[in-house]
């Protein structure tokens, strides 16, 4: 009689778990969506004697801004999701920046120069994939290394003074971060546009492809993974390649942002935009938690906020310490809502 008494009460338990568990999953993916939802109330409220916070030109501009965050974020999602980090995507921006800026500067073909940064970009990635494998280290280490490293290639590339490119680049490569004119079908720019495009291309392959699927079971639990028959070591040099490709790409975003130019000291403290942005947007530090919506939910999040801070006249030093206070939450969050589950 026990046991069978003992049976309903299981079953009801099992039920109020997965039901719990439903719940905590669904907080957590509105949660990067109401931070940006409250941090866009909050400085319409405060602006709207002065006029509309999000006019159409700030939209735009706000998506301009976001794109070159994003496209790194994109990299450091599949990354972190797979239980790593990497602290040298600043410096890898500048080397991928400066190398376009000095290719181009010397005549190379424009369609080659943008395949060479690519290729910068995802051989700096395995780069670190193959000390983190091969030295058995933890990535927070060798990626600190290889950020000055990185840095330094940089300001040797650069000769230490920024480049500028030819006059003659074309305009497909030249207009990348161009705000569209208003009228434009287009809306927003061109940059913008390969933000979403990649962005989307990036989350079916994570939800649907045998490399997604490593990529959660990395870092979920390394071990398991191993015992699964995952190459270990080749998924994370893939992963760390992967986020090298993005970062090439967002070198080429900030060479357009900057006018055509490679500066070796530009994408000073980026690293801590891109992780922080993937953080907001419900990555887990820990590994096997991310999603690319939460991502660019992230990242559009910081550039609202940095928008709206200067808009209303908020000090640079109080915008920092409001940007450290929302990561912080942001975690907090994210360990009570998955509190006993890693």
């Amino acid at each position: 009689m026990s046991q069978q008494s003992d049976a309903p009460s299981a079953a009801a338990d099992t039920k109020h778990v997965h039901v719990t568990a439903i719940i905590r999953s669904v907080i957590s993916f509105l949660v990067p969506f109401i931070g940006l939802l409250v941090v866009t109330l909050i400085f319409t409220a405060i602006n709207l004697p002065n006029g509309w916070f999000l006019t159409i030109f700030r939209m735009k501009l706000i998506a301009n801004q976001t794109a070159t965050v994003a496209m790194g974020a994109l990299g450091m999602t599949v990354i972190i999701i797979s239980g790593g980090i990497d602290l040298s995507v600043g410096s890898l921006l500048a080397l991928c920046s400066v190398s376009l800026a000095a290719m181009l500067r010397a005549g190379v073909d424009p369609m080659l120069a943008v395949f060479l940064v690519l290729s910068i970009g995802m051989a700096a990635g395995a780069f670190n994939g193959v000390l983190i494998t091969g030295l058995r280290l933890v990535p927070f280490i060798i990626t600190l290394g290889s950020m000055l490293i990185f840095r330094g290639l940089a300001h040797l590339v650069a000769d230490q003074k920024k480049i500028q490119a030819a006059e003659q680049t074309p305009a497909w490569l030249a207009n990348l971060m161009t705000i569209t004119p208003p009228g434009s079908w287009k809306f927003i720019s061109t940059g913008a546009w390969m933000v979403v495009i990649l962005g989307i291309v990036l989350a079916v392959v994570l939800r649907y492809s045998v490399f997604g699927r490593y990529v959660f079971a990395l870092g979920s639990n390394e071990a398991t993974a191993r015992l699964c028959g995952v190459n270990v070591p080749r998924m994370k040099i893939a992963v760390y390649a992967v986020g090298g490709f993005f970062m090439g790409i967002a070198g080429i975003f900030d060479f357009n942002y900057l006018g055509k130019q490679g500066d070796p000291t530009g994408g000073d403290a980026m690293e801590l935009k891109i992780i922080a942005a993937v953080v907001i947007g419900g990555g887990s530090l820990s590994g096997g938690r991310g999603s690319v919506l939460g991502t660019l939910i992230g990242a559009l999040t910081m550039t609202v906020l940095t928008t709206g801070c200067n808009v209303v006249g908020v000090s640079d030093p109080v915008e920092k310490i409001i940007i450290g206070a929302i990561i912080v939450a942001a975690v907090a969050i994210d360990r009570f809502l998955h509190r006993g589950r890693n």
